[in-house]
């Protein structure tokens, strides 16, 4: 009791997840799509030397030098465990930073960081898609060390497993279970509101309605409240509910839509506009299109437009005039769209049959075309393409031992790229959205987002997205996609 009482204390800095399946934190700033989502602290703080290539490959130089016989890193004091393993995981070198935690729980069995350390095991075997390898990490964390931090977090996150694996209901469990358990846990908000998608994803609406209720119920007066408000008007949208979904975004629209509620005004503003429509009320979902202001940023003012050419000839009309408007706004800004490395990008587009300005409008975002750019999960190059992606898919463009530093290159990081683009409009066609959201959010939340969505729109699409970062990533790709749609041509020559 005594020990755990120690790593109780010492768990504040343990390893922490947002992997939730609809509400987490910031899950990153450029692409590392089959990771998503990122976990929300480190029990090592790196200084930007240490996240270097310089610092892995000296890490990597100590490790060679010294490693033991049997192949086992060297024998190093615990803390020092933990900061190589950081700095190889910060590189995305997941076996490596494995390698020391393993070292450091069977050396030091009794040390305090032994459930970061179990924690960082299943981190990174979820980043790497191993999903069933680490549902099991999860689940002996949270039986073992049930009052550390790290231990409350794996117990948790075992329903982000269950959820990957196609366990739905499980996950739902889980969740559920968390909040029993655990009713003023560190995730207790996202634990309800999770329950929520769960039980939508495991074809159980109804109990998704209660638990909606329970939900407002518990956090009456908060930002998860109104989540659980935007939930239930997903899910009515979803289920083609149209009275019901008028009556809920109503109310969503009276209510403060902070961050932490994943929606914004102009969202909601559309899912009601869509459902007027729906429910053969032309007349006013024209007036509620319309009410909805374009932009060259303005990604639901887009769609909204988009919406409007379907609906009579004076909506058409006045969705002409919208794009009008916004055309002149881009060109007045066409500084701020280039096409740098243009051939490279054409030709390696066209290898993979996918939109050239999707390219640049990507790149703007993860690097704002610096081929140098490098992100705090390892991400590289103008694409911010990760090692493992990169070495999976080498082989389909003709590359062999692609190596970290190759990323910097713009030919092979744009060719890499670009057949990651392609391999993404594969699974979901004609839906740049999902690409979008599959670029930062990972292409395995995307699938069961469009199948949650129901409703072949991308509006509708888009509002399911559950991460916030993502959501505001594919709003910022789409508005660049746009602008780069207005002034080039489809092999990116400006238009006249």
């Amino acid at each position: 009791m005594a020990l755990l009482i120690h790593q109780a204390a010492a768990s504040v800095v343990a390893l922490m997840l947002a992997l939730s399946c609809v509400r987490v934190d910031d899950a990153r700033s450029a692409n590392n799509a089959p990771t998503a989502p990122f976990f929300s602290s480190e029990p090592i703080t790196l200084s930007a030397e240490e996240q270097t290539e310089d610092a892995l490959a000296s890490t990597r130089r100590s490790d060679s030098g010294a490693r033991a016989a049997d192949g086992q890193p060297p024998k190093l004091a615990p803390q020092e465990h933990m900061r190589r393993a950081a700095i190889y995981h910060s590189n995305r070198a997941f076996e490596e930073a494995r390698t020391h935690w393993r070292a450091l729980i069977a050396r030091y069995p009794d040390d305090p960081n032994v459930p970061a350390a179990h924690f960082g095991i299943g981190r990174t075997l979820y980043q790497e898609r191993r999903y069933a390898e680490s549902l099991p990490v999860f689940q002996k964390l949270g039986e073992t060390y049930p009052i550390t931090l790290a231990g409350r977090d794996g117990f948790y996150y075992v329903a982000a497993a269950l959820l990957r694996i196609d366990r739905a209901g499980d996950a739902a469990a889980r969740y559920i279970e968390y909040t029993e358990r655990y009713p003023n846990g560190e995730r207790i908000e996202n634990a309800y509101t999770n329950a929520i998608d769960s039980l939508r994803e495991a074809g159980r609406p109804d109990e998704a309605i209660q638990w909606i209720e329970r939900t407002r119920a518990r956090f009456r007066g908060t930002d998860t409240e109104t989540s659980a408000v935007f939930a239930r008007l997903r899910l009515d949208v979803a289920r083609s509910e149209w009275v019901s979904a008028l009556r809920t975004g109503d109310e969503l629209s009276r209510m403060s839509l902070p961050r932490a509620v994943n929606t914004t005004a102009a969202e909601v503003a559309y899912l009601r506009a869509f459902s007027l429509e729906m429910a053969g009320r032309k007349d006013e979902a024209v007036k509620a299109y319309q009410g909805i202001g374009d932009g060259a940023g303005a990604y639901f003012g887009w769609l909204a437009t988009m919406r409007l050419h379907k609906l009579g000839a004076a909506a058409k009309a006045s969705a002409v005039a919208r794009e009008n408007r916004v055309a002149a706004e881009v060109r007045r800004a066409a500084g701020e769209f280039p096409a740098p490395f243009r051939e490279t990008v054409v030709r390696a587009s066209n290898g993979q049959k996918i939109d050239p300005r999707l390219v640049l409008a990507i790149m703007r975002q993860e690097s704002g075309f610096n081929p140098r750019a490098k992100s705090g999960a390892g991400a590289r190059g103008l694409l911010q393409m990760t090692p493992d992606m990169a070495a999976k898919l080498a082989p389909s463009v003709k590359l062999s031992n692609v190596r970290e530093e190759d990323l910097y290159k713009p030919d092979i990081n744009i060719l890499v790229g670009s057949a990651y683009l392609s391999e993404l409009n594969r699974m979901f066609p004609d839906l740049p959205e999902a690409l979008a959201a599959s670029y930062n959010g990972g292409e395995d939340n995307v699938a069961r987002w469009v199948v949650r969505a129901v409703h072949k729109d991308p509006g509708i699409f888009t509002s399911e997205v559950g991460f916030t970062e993502s959501k505001d990533y594919v709003n910022k790709v789409m508005a660049n996609y746009r602008a780069y749609k207005i002034l080039y041509t489809e092999d990116l020559k400006p238009r006249r």
